[in-house]
């Protein structure tokens, strides 16, 4: 009990944060343009690949961008909790499912992270083929969400921390996007 005196209190401005992922992510388009699964899983996958973005853009940032990206992590798996238990999710086993979650929110960041940084589209778009399209491969739309997360990298970059920090995200619209190449 004591220690929760000096535990970092959550700002109502990460919620926001956390919001204009979830919000992002819930985009029509993704899924009705893109081809994103509009699935429990896909639409899981979005906000990962949100987040993804939102923490490689703070990155280097100082302190108290470290402290926001922690908050906003936890904030989303606590959300991923609760949204478990609210499917029927046994008690036993929200556990070992947000283990599972967690694990595959780095492996996707990884893989997403180095295709990235290599600039590689390809890779990119390799890397959400596995992970968004598991069973049933789905080259163009894969392509057409590793475009659009190569798009939202420079126009995060671009923002003022500050004005990320406030929640004031620069999302890429993902219609525009894709113009000029092959709807999906």
């Amino acid at each position: 009990m004591v220690f929760g005196l000096f535990r970092r209190r959550t700002q109502p401005s990460e919620y926001a944060l956390y919001g204009a992922i979830v919000a992002q992510s819930r985009q029509a388009a993704f899924y009705a343009n893109l081809g994103a699964p509009d699935t429990v899983d896909g639409r899981f996958d979005m906000i990962i690949l949100h987040a993804m973005l939102l923490f490689r853009r703070l990155q280097g940032e100082g302190k108290e961008a470290v402290a926001v990206s922690q908050s906003v992590f936890d904030i989303f798996f606590a959300d991923m909790d609760g949204s478990l238990r609210e499917m029927g999710i046994s008690d036993n086993a929200v556990p070992k499912k947000v283990k599972r979650m967690a694990e595959a929110f780095f492996g996707r960041a990884a893989a997403y992270g180095a295709a990235i940084d290599a600039g590689d589209l390809n890779a990119l778009a390799a890397a959400v083929d596995r992970n968004f399209f598991p069973e049933n491969s789905t080259p163009a739309a894969a392509m057409a969400l590793a475009r659009y997360a190569m798009a939202a990298g420079p126009a995060l970059a671009a923002t003022p921390v500050s004005d990320i920090l406030a929640a004031r995200l620069p999302w890429p619209d993902p219609l525009a996007v894709i113009e000029g190449s092959n709807h999906v």
